[in-house]
């Protein structure tokens, strides 16, 4: 290609990603503030997916487009650079390239702003174009939407709207409109106040994968184009039908088209249309798409969203064996940290030069569409155990993350601060249009009120549910749905709240896993309510947030600690008043004789977003002579010897706790204390230790019989404070008691091995010696 080709190839990049906001000291400019640097600088904003106030700063220097690294960045940066763009002011910035990575040169490098500077050029930074960044660290600005006095709109190059933000599938086939997900239409993009088409000349199978991981799909299927040919043409009605079994009818109105772009080509990698190359048609152009027709898209959705039979089998089918890939903590469906399955252990994915196209390889394999973000730095909290993978570089088109290139790390290159983690693209369920809260002080509280009666085009009305058995599970689904994070609080009174006309109770029995997308999908009584209290104070309510805690104990340490003890009678007066001993106790000789203890330490980590606090006030501690301090919560660990078969052979002891941090990660202060009535809690990024020296810190294991067994720690075992994820709150050890000694050995975490190695685990025939291997 010449360099007249090479020019028009640029300047087509430019049209697809960026507003264009010029500014330029040559043109005349009218009495009033100007804003302008020099004749040689020039900015706008770049980037995908994103509104017109926000985007990538790119900046025109030395006859050249380049991008800003974010080392150093500030919001006063922001602020300069948005008066550069004729906005008053800046309401935020991105790193890590948020809007996607620019092309050219990185132009400015630690760049360090007052805020009230003219020019970016009169704040500090190294020098144009010194700088160590790669495009992965493009700054990014989000401007208060509102425009500086005298900075002329005539500034904006782009008169026309030549960019595409927002896409849709849209269905013309009977039946299929109503029905969710929308799985095949045609692609139609926003333009100015409604949608307009694509021209599908030179429409191939890559820009339909792009266009359905846009809609949360991760495959494209051949279409009937003949079909849908029909459907675009004015022709009689009885020539737009065609002999398909008489399973699909078309809509027979005519359809005004409205076409906008033509000639798009995809490399099938990206994670939006916008990053596609396309022409625009011109807004007075006649005879478009003369040859052709609308685009018509077909997606394959995956195992969450497969709606007929058909599609279930092929997905069981694909999906023989354990998956080697999951996400973890997310707040919604298709989010969460990466996790990856090697040598029968999970474990974290470190984010050095972590992008949109290695995320969207893992939300594909996951049955999602394309990424909308690939998030650095533990943003969906930490992860416990090895980091198995580094610097992944997918190049897009890989089946499975374990395709693309990576390298082994050792403990020097990464820490689980540097976690990585995806949000992806799912497909439109309308679970949200399903449920409303009423009566809260803000959008993330209320009452919960949900629609029944909206299938089959009956109206909907709307209902309460039943508060009885409501729980922290429940209100995680409630949350959900509602697009508003994790739950905080389920409440089974809500007469505080009592502010809606809406008093019929409509929905009881609600009993939810915590991982459903609606409380339909949860167990519940169906149309026989059953609900003892249906007076409005009784219908359920919820306290959304948008961070939660996560706590995990560490396994290693209790293996290291384990050990038993024979424990004198007169030492243990104040245990057994605490429940601490196992009930044959009672019928013991006090204060003669003694009871044999497991004993071990227990360091439980916080690992999530927000601080883990007791759901009980202060008013309701109660003080516990042996620890000489208040338990804010009654129960907050179950201790339990299991036989290999699972069933309890030493009393589960309902451990309460003091909560407080023991120790935390460097730069991470204390927040709580239990000595003279401290607040309580375990802040992010601390740990609780209890020690093995302490009352009640043990089994007792005194009418436990020699073998070989599972000691299983549980911590918030009745889900009374939300968390992110409850399936890592489960640790659990194998033993061998042979009557004087206990072997104890290969502690984990529930949910941090493969589903065969816990098989094995669960098998464990016992130990032979005192030789673990």
């Amino acid at each position: 290609m010449g360099s007249c080709g090479t020019w028009a190839w640029q300047e087509l990049l430019v049209l697809l990603s960026s507003v264009w906001l010029w500014v330029g000291s040559t043109q005349p400019t009218p009495p009033g503030p100007t804003h302008t640097p020099g004749p040689q600088l020039k900015f706008r904003l770049g980037g995908y997916p994103r509104k017109h106030n926000e985007g990538r700063v790119e900046v025109f220097y030395n006859d050249e487009w380049g991008t800003i690294c974010d080392d150093d960045f500030t919001l006063a940066n922001a602020h300069v650079l948005c008066r550069h763009l004729g906005f008053v002011a800046a309401t935020g910035w991105a790193h890590s390239a948020k809007y996607g990575k620019g092309i050219g040169r990185i132009w400015l490098d630690n760049v360090n702003c007052a805020g009230g500077e003219k020019s970016i050029g009169d704040c500090k930074h190294r020098g144009w174009g010194n700088s160590d960044c790669s495009h992965e660290e493009d700054a990014g600005v989000i401007c208060k939407d509102e425009r500086i006095p005298g900075f002329k709109d005539s500034n904006i190059i782009e008169t026309e709207q030549n960019h595409v933000e927002e896409v849709r599938l849209r269905p013309v086939v009977s039946g299929a409109r109503r029905q969710l997900p929308v799985t095949e239409g045609i692609v139609e993009v926003r333009y100015k106040d409604g949608w307009a088409q694509i021209c599908d000349e030179g429409w191939n199978s890559q820009n339909s994968r792009v266009v359905c991981g846009m809609m949360g799909f991760p495959a494209e299927k051949k279409v009937n184009r003949n079909f849908y040919k029909l459907a675009s043409k004015s022709q009689p009605k009885q020539n737009r039908r065609e002999d398909i079994g008489s399973k699909k009818r078309l809509f027979t109105e005519r359809q005004q088209l409205n076409y906008r772009l033509h000639s798009v080509s995809c490399t099938g990698t990206e994670v939006h249309l916008s990053m596609c190359t396309f022409e625009f048609y011109q807004s007075n152009a006649s005879a478009a798409c003369g040859a052709g027709m609308p685009a018509v898209v077909s997606c394959v959705p995956g195992p969450l969203f497969a709606t007929g039979n058909a599609h279930k089998k092929k997905q069981r089918q694909q999906q023989q064996g354990q998956p080697r890939i999951r996400l973890k903590g997310g707040a919604k469906v298709g989010e969460g940290r990466v996790e990856v399955l090697k040598s029968s252990e999970w474990g974290t994915i470190c984010d050095d030069r972590w992008n949109l196209l290695s995320a969207s390889v893992v939300c594909r394999e996951l049955g999602f569409g394309s990424a909308k973000e690939a998030l650095t730095g533990a943003r969906m909290g930490q992860g416990m155990g090895p980091i198995h993978m580094n610097e992944v570089q997918c190049l897009g088109t890989e089946k499975s993350l374990w395709s693309c290139p990576f390298k082994n790390i050792t403990q020097e290159d990464c820490k689980h601060t540097e976690d990585a983690a995806v949000r992806c693209n799912i497909p439109y369920m309308g679970y949200e249009n399903l449920i409303r809260l009423s009566g809260g002080r803000s959008r993330f509280e209320g009452r919960v009120e949900v629609a029944v009666g909206a299938g089959d085009g009956d109206q909907h009305h709307w209902g309460l549910v039943c508060g009885e058995g409501w729980g922290t599970l429940e209100a995680m689904v409630a949350c959900r749905q509602l697009g508003l994070g994790f739950a905080n609080h389920g409440l089974q009174e809500t007469w505080y709240w009592d502010t809606s006309n809406v008093t019929e109770m409509v929905l009881s029995g609600v009993k939810c896993a915590g991982h459903e997308m609606s409380l339909s999908h949860c167990q519940h009584h169906g149309t026989s309510l059953n609900c003892r209290n249906t007076g409005t104070r009784f219908a359920a309510g919820v306290i959304c947030s948008e961070t939660a805690s996560d706590l995990l104990l560490h396994a290693p340490l209790v293996q290291e600690t384990a050990y038993i003890e024979d424990r004198p009678l007169h030492m243990l007066y104040c245990a057994a008043e605490e429940n601490c001993l196992s009930s044959s106790a009672r019928l013991a000789n006090w204060p003669y004789g003694h009871r044999r203890l497991l004993r071990f330490s227990s360091q439980i980590h916080n690992n999530g977003r927000a601080d883990f606090r007791p759901k009980a006030g202060r008013h309701s501690w109660v003080w516990h002579e042996c620890h000489r301090h208040y338990h804010s919560m009654d129960i907050f660990t179950h201790y339990d010897i299991l036989t290999p078969n699972g069933t309890k052979v030493a009393e589960g002891h309902k451990a309460s706790f003091c909560l407080e941090d023991t120790e935390c990660e460097e730069d991470v202060a204390k927040r709580y204390e239990c000595a003279n009535f401290g607040e309580q809690g375990i802040t992010v990024g601390c740990w609780d230790l209890y020690r093995h020296d302490i009352d009640c810190q043990w089994i007792d294991i005194t009418d436990v019989k020699p073998g070989n067994y599972i000691l299983q720690v549980v911590i918030n075992p009745n889900f009374e404070v939300a968390e992110s994820d409850f399936t890592n709150n489960a640790m659990k050890c194998n033993c061998k008691y042979d009557g004087h000694r206990i072997w104890v050995h290969s502690c984990h975490i529930g949910d941090a091995l493969s589903e065969e190695a816990n098989k094995r685990f669960e098998q464990y025939p016992g130990q032979l010696n005192n030789q673990i291997s």
